[in-house]
């Protein structure tokens, strides 16, 4: 019962913060059950997807229902992914926990820097990329308010559905922190947009590598469902505020705790923490 109770609230601190950061937020899934529930990297990875893959349908299940999910991209970068999902989870029952730790770390350091960075673009009101219109890859068509399709733009989205797949595999992230990066990159969608078909995204990338794992019996479903049933409840909460509160100043929050638990989590992988 301690068990459910801790991964109860545990998933509830993930939905949270889902709602109030968007699709890179559930990077902190996996931190919080190493350090709340004494996981190894490996067990942590496949629980962590459940609730964030969850999650993110639900918000995809939104977005669909405003028209703003481009869903041949996201089927294309979600496909891809999949295929790359169960590589990363065979890599992740390999590799020793320390290094995965260390990965996780440098991965969870470089979204807290990025989002920084974001951040201060936000305070100033200026755009993520400057890139002219001609010189992006995938171009929404304004006419049909669909992406244009040609062979860089199918290239980029695929490059990016491998990164994400096999990241999330791997370390049990669900990638956010990568499409939408590239959809803002490669892409002049909306930010609405972007993120939700990042959700879309990361909800068909997770039920690859839960599948995966679930087939390897990697996962530990006591604490796997009410970690994910908290996360669920606490993003339709969170739903409800996140629009008050988004903003440049809980951008640099996300990223000071982001940097905070990848120091932690350097520290525990080099040893310089009781385990």
């Amino acid at each position: 019962m301690d068990m459910t109770l801790a991964g109860l609230g545990l998933g509830a601190v993930v939905g949270l913060i889902l709602a109030l950061t968007g699709a890179g937020g559930g990077i902190l899934a996996v931190p919080l059950l190493v350090f709340g529930l004494h996981l190894s990297i490996a067990q942590a990875a496949p629980v962590g997807l459940i609730a964030v893959g969850a999650a993110s349908a639900f918000g995809a299940l939104l977005g669909l229902r405003e028209g703003i999910v481009r869903y041949r991209a996201a089927a294309l970068i979600g496909v891809t992914g999949m295929l790359l999902a169960p590589l990363g989870v065979q890599l992740a029952r390999l590799i020793p926990n320390p290094p995965l730790m260390a990965a996780f770390a440098g991965v969870l350091g470089w979204v807290a820097l990025r989002t920084w960075r974001q951040s201060r673009r936000v305070a100033v009101d200026q755009p993520e990329s400057e890139r002219p219109r001609s010189q992006l890859p995938c171009v929404v068509n304004p006419d049909a308010q669909r992406l244009t399709w040609t062979t860089p733009c199918a290239w980029a989205l695929t490059a990016t559905g491998a990164a994400a797949g096999l990241l999330s595999g791997l370390l049990g992230v669900g990638g956010g922190f990568v499409i939408v990066p590239s959809l803002s990159h490669y892409t002049n969608l909306t930010t609405r947009s972007i993120v939700a078909t990042s959700l879309a995204v990361i909800a068909l990338v997770s039920a690859g590598g839960v599948g995966a794992a679930a087939w390897q019996g990697a996962i530990d479903w006591h604490v796997a469902i009410p970690f994910a049933a908290g996360a669920v409840v606490a993003l339709l909460a969170g739903r409800q505020i996140a629009a008050r509160l988004a903003g440049a100043r809980l951008q640099q929050a996300f990223a000071a705790i982001s940097a905070a638990v990848a120091l932690l989590l350097l520290a525990r992988a080099l040893g310089w923490t009781a385990a």
